[in-house]
């Protein structure tokens, strides 16, 4: 079997699946060819195998190897059109040998898929480009060695035939470009796997009969009872069977505050422990636990999304096969009616060189090139053109909340004294004391104590009560922080403020109280904040006939608040990751192209899903990986910016498409002598050097559009 480079794939084991990388749902266990685009299949590789690797590199070794040559041709075959570099006859003979390795070495997979697509009867860009490549190479070829069977009229006026070793050269090398950053995106998804992989812990403390010793992940049984200390990881899932801890589940279920866990509640693997330490009995192991679900979503959404059918294939079903048929045309026409078949077989080539159109090889890579760079100025960073093509069709906009539409972290919004105390006296005794933890909620309010520069005093006896709160000594007064039972414990009324508390928990706030020497002095509402660009960018995607969805693994009161903020009317919250992708599912079922949009682990499945993956640059690498579009410095109003830049990038390629084919599609009749004219190769290379520059002159208009 040919891969995409034309290698031949190792031997591997029967359960080896190969696949079509334009038509993933084509499986099967031998090798062969695709039943719907006559393509080589392609044997589905982990990320770390060698014939990936392999693969891989083959190809950037062909592309730069066709770089390097090609400039010297280009560099002649210019030249001579301006001043006598060299003689015209060595100049040509030169641009021959090294056009050579860069058509029949470097471009050598395209005869290879080009091949395949015929016996198969399906044409797609692989034989316009091999046909063209190929009968280009041939014909300057033939025109140098044997210069005798032309007729006078394709001399120009120094006696020379004009040859066309720069376009096959061009186009081989531009048409290798686009496959390296094709297949390098593909492995995208992959890298992502391997993020999701590396989350995992590498050990556990096991608790025995006697003691207590570190296993390998993979020791892991189903009963096992885990020690799991401060900081550490959750090796597996199962459930708390002594101690409490607030464990960061944010990494699945999108809560951007940790959660009190207790004897008997159920905990994630890879999940982070945050401040206590206790003993968990082994549910999951394996392909169950939730961490390994994931990847097997991502996994099958990878195989499973259908890419779409490039535009110039979808041209090159029809016009390979038409241009086939007028070549034959017109070589019978010249046989039989001219009785001059000599003149008809050149005419006939005529034809097949006019109809590839060299500028075809420009058409999408200078748009996508400009484009790249157009968007990486404004803060879009596309890694595929295949998300930047879905990205025009985009009906409906999934968008996570935590991280993507909010700030990702606890903000401390409100301070709200009791009576006789001052709002600047318990920040500061709260955030001398919060100091001393690493708690997310105790980082809020020192963090914002910094921002109004507030100096910190010294902290005496510090304890921290696991799920409950810190307690200890600033200036010689005991300091209470926590929740509304820790202060009770401690014989602390919070009666006064009661009522306005449980208005900000139904605002979706964390509400923390404070006393001071066994007195109520007040309360925090810490909330995660909205970016400070999310309700402009919402508004304006919406403006744009976008259709917004909600989707979080927060809480109900949070997911509803922060929507009503926003204008945003569909809402999904306390969801997992699964329930995300199956929702994109739905959405694609309804006939709708989906975005989704999100920057954490749980996202990822999500992101795969969808039509077009868009991660936020501050997310996970994780969610980055997933992503075909990444949004730099997490600002949402970029998303904005990548749909002008999608609209507006494909509306241009399918400019310079016309282009391309325009000035070819024209010329065709001429080359078959519809209208007994006989048209030169010199004004054939007119009409090609035309489309070249038409091409490249619009594709840098992109430069100069606002977004």
């Amino acid at each position: 079997m040919q891969n995409c480079c034309g290698n031949s794939s190792k031997s591997l084991d029967s359960d080896q699946i190969y696949t079509c990388p334009m038509h993933p749902q084509i499986k099967q266990k031998e090798p062969g060819n695709c039943s719907i685009c006559g393509m080589a299949l392609e044997l589905i590789v982990d990320d770390d195998d060698d014939f990936s690797d392999k693969d891989f590199f083959d190809l950037k070794k062909r592309f730069w190897f066709s770089l390097i040559l090609t400039l010297p041709v280009l560099f002649l075959d210019m030249s001579g059109h301006f001043f006598e570099f060299i003689s015209i006859k060595i100049s040509q003979q030169l641009q021959m040998g090294l056009s050579f390795i860069v058509v029949f070495w470097s471009g050598w997979p395209f005869f290879v898929r080009a091949y395949e697509s015929v016996i198969n009867r399906l044409p797609n860009m692989f034989t316009l480009i091999a046909l063209g490549t190929g009968v280009a190479w041939i014909y300057s070829f033939i025109a140098i060695v044997f210069p005798q069977i032309f007729p006078p009229e394709f001399l120009d006026n120094e006696g020379h035939i004009a040859v066309y070793f720069e376009s096959a050269a061009v186009i081989t090398a531009l048409v290798l470009l686009g496959q390296l950053l094709e297949i390098k995106a593909r492995k995208n998804t992959s890298g992502a796997i391997s993020a999701l992989m590396k989350l995992t812990p590498t050990t556990a403390h096991r608790i025995t009969k006697n003691n207590e010793e570190e296993i390998a992940i993979e020791q892991i049984q189903i009963g096992d009872l885990l020690r799991v200390r401060p900081g550490e990881k959750i090796p597996s899932d199962g459930e708390i069977a002594s101690g409490s801890s607030n464990i960061d589940e944010s990494m699945i279920t999108g809560e951007s505050m940790p959660v009190k866990k207790q004897v008997g509640d159920k905990i994630i693997g890879a999940t982070i422990n945050q401040d206590g330490s206790f003993v968990m009995r082994v549910l999951q192991v394996g392909e169950e636990t939730m961490l390994n679900q994931i990847i097997k979503m991502v996994t099958e959404a990878k195989q499973g999304q259908t890419k779409i059918q490039k535009l110039v294939d979808q041209v090159a079903a029809w016009f390979v096969p038409l241009v086939l048929v007028i070549a034959l045309m017109t070589f019978l026409s010249w046989m039989f009616f001219a009785n001059n078949p000599a003149h008809g077989l050149i005419s006939a080539v005529a034809v097949l060189i006019i109809a590839c159109p060299c500028a075809l090889g420009l058409a999408t890579p200078m748009s996508i090139i400009v484009a790249l760079g157009k968007g990486a100025v404004n803060g879009v960073l596309v890694k595929n053109a295949e998300s930047l093509e879905r990205m025009e069709k985009v009906e409906v906009i999934v968008v996570d909340k935590t991280g993507t539409l909010t700030e990702g972290k606890p903000r401390l919004t409100k301070i709200i004294p009791a009576k006789d105390f001052a709002e600047k006296e318990i920040l500061q005794l709260a955030a001398s004391l919060e100091h001393q933890s690493e708690h997310p909620l105790a980082k809020a309010i020192t963090t914002y104590a910094r921002e109004n520069k507030i100096t910190f005093s010294e902290a005496k006896n510090f304890i921290t009560p696991i799920g409950k709160g810190v307690s200890g000594e600033v200036e010689n007064q005991k300091i209470l922080i926590g929740n509304a039972k820790f202060l009770a414990e401690n014989s602390v009324d919070c009666e006064e403020l009661k009522s306005m508390a449980e208005k900000l928990k139904e605002d979706g706030a964390t509400v923390i109280f404070i006393s001071i020497n066994q007195k109520f002095a007040g309360l925090f509402a810490i909330e995660d904040s909205l970016k400070p660009t999310t309700l402009e960018a919402v508004k304006e995607l919406q403006n744009l006939g976008l259709r917004i969805v909600m989707l979080t693994g927060d809480s109900k009161k949070t997911a509803e608040k922060v929507a009503r903020q926003l204008g945003i009317s569909e809402v999904f919250a306390e969801i997992l990751p699964q329930e995300k992708s199956q929702i994109i599912a739905k959405l694609k079922s309804e006939g709708k192209a989906v975005a989704m949009v999100g920057d954490g682990i749980n996202d990822a499945p999500a992101l795969v899903m969808a039509d077009v993956g868009i991660a936020v640059a501050n997310g996970t690498d994780v969610a980055i990986e997933s992503a075909g579009i990444v949004l730099l410095h997490g600002d949402l109003s970029k998303l904005v910016k990548a749909f002008h830049l999608s609209r507006k990038t494909m509306r241009n390629i399918k400019e310079n498409l016309f282009f391309a084919f325009g000035y070819n599609a024209l010329a065709i009749p001429l080359a078959a002598g519809l209208f007994g004219f006989q048209l030169s190769p010199i004004i054939a290379a007119a009409a090609m050097a035309l489309s070249d520059v038409s091409v490249v002159g619009n594709a840098l208009r992109l430069k100069t559009i606002k977004i």
